[in-house]
């Protein structure tokens, strides 16, 4: 099923006279009306006019993380504030986070773009499609509901029902697709075992996103429950979900291509990667009107490919993805960097103890260690620890939203469980973790 064929089907000449027009009007649109791009075309003798087509894309500055996370909002705005309509960020809770701001337009395109990656699980207006994604801040659940509506299909909004009760909804309004995170799908799919509810259910797709996932646990999903896995890509700087989306033929993920510019350049030289051939995922944004992106480095390691698909489409498809070494982490579905969690134990060094975070999974769901190690711990109350349990607690969870367990050992304990490189050890993929 394809949402829309006029856009998703065109031949590869179409589109890319469709992205120069695009991308000469956006480079434009920046460079006098965002703060941060002007400044930077003007440092690197860069003006508008010097982009005229696609091959002139690589003439222009990367944007990274640290670039929205070190400069105001507003410094990348490019409307006034009062064509914003919403505001959305990439990590749910109070900690250090990236937000945007989204005109109507901009939620339009969202919705037509998450539509479209619907339409690629073979879901539609016949359908009943549960969301169980955040509501919150983070752009997961609004994103998946608009393009939800927009195919026509029954809306059942449950992110804030129990495991329990979203199956039990479930079973009741004959769910046919659910979209969530695939660590939560997978604690999903132990509760429908558990009551033993397989048989009795009419839900034949999943479209999952926000973590990386393996191939292990999309079969294991799916042998559990009977279905069919989709992955769906998006990042909430480009608004959430549905940048990208696998299709039935599962030979990588559908770029929005009228929306986004993908490139994917080689790690040490930036210089573009053959077919195939693996590099970081870099996106210009073509039609976002509150907060446009040029040359967004995503961090994420993958490949691209250009022919069409046997489904039908034309767009480029980006292999499912993998994370930079010291990157991004995701944890429950909230992004964060590395060097946050590390900042974030830094700061606590005035309780005088050394600090190691262990991220690992337990019942299929990311699970949060940390271990304190304090010089005078024989020595300590129980008030004094009972204060430094909480001030860590306090921290981690105004991160990334989990309270972790806090418990506490010797110094040579906590030495030993990294080479020093790190504070933070993730456990859950072969051992380091989803960083990699």
């Amino acid at each position: 099923m394809i949402w829309n064929e006029a856009r998703e089907c065109m031949s590869r000449d179409e589109r890319m006279t469709l992205q120069e027009k695009r991308l000469v009007k956006m480079v434009k649109k920046v460079y006098h009306s965002v703060v941060y791009y002007r400044k930077k075309m003007q440092q690197e003798g860069i003006e508008p006019g010097d982009i005229r087509k696609i091959e002139d894309l690589n003439k222009l500055p990367y944007t990274t993380k640290e670039d929205l996370i070190q400069n105001s909002l507003f410094d990348f705005m490019a409307v006034p504030q009062s064509e914003i309509i919403r505001y959305h960020s990439s990590n749910a809770t109070t900690g250090t986070e990236i937000t945007v701001g989204c005109t109507r337009n901009d939620i339009e395109i969202w919705a037509e773009c998450v539509a479209r990656c619907i339409c690629m699980a073979g879901l539609g207006r016949n359908d009943t499609i549960q969301i169980a994604h955040n509501y919150g801040l983070f752009t997961g659940g609004l994103g998946a509901h608009y393009g939800a509506e927009r195919v026509g299909a029954a809306v059942v909004p449950s992110s804030t029902c129990s495991i329990d009760r979203l199956v039990k909804i479930m079973k009741t309004l004959n769910v046919t697709g659910i979209m969530c995170t695939p660590s939560y799908l997978l604690h999903i799919a132990q509760m429908i075992e558990n009551m033993r509810e397989v048989n009795n259910l009419k839900l034949r797709a999943a479209i999952c996103g926000t973590e990386t996932w393996s191939e292990k646990m999309r079969n294991k999903i799916e042998d559990m429950l009977g279905i069919c896995t989709y992955d769906v890509y998006g990042m909430s700087e480009f608004a959430g979900l549905g940048v990208a989306c696998d299709c039935e033929c599962r030979k990588g993920l559908h770029v929005q291509e009228d929306f986004f510019i993908p490139e994917v350049l080689q790690i040490d030289t930036d210089a573009v990667v053959k077919d195939g051939e693996k590099g970081e995922l870099v996106f210009t944004t073509l039609r976002r009107e509150g907060m446009p992106l040029i040359r967004y480095r995503t961090g994420d390691i993958t490949t691209i490919a250009y022919e069409r698909c046997q489904c039908g489409r034309t767009t480029a498809r980006i292999g499912r993805l993998e994370y930079k070494e010291d990157e991004t982490i995701i944890i429950r579905g909230v992004s964060v960097f590395r060097f946050q969690l590390e900042n974030m134990l830094a700061e606590l060094e005035q309780i005088r103890a050394q600090y190691r975070m262990r991220i690992y999974r337990e019942s299929n769901l990311d699970m949060v260690d940390v271990m304190v190690a304090l010089e005078d711990f024989g020595e300590m109350r129980a008030a004094e620890e009972e204060l430094v349990k909480n001030s860590v607690i306090a921290a981690v969870r105004n991160i990334i939203g989990i309270t972790p367990r806090v418990l506490f050992t010797d110094i040579e304990t906590v030495q030993e469980m990294t080479d020093g490189s790190s504070m933070v050890v993730d456990e859950r993929w072969h051992g380091r973790g989803l960083s990699k």
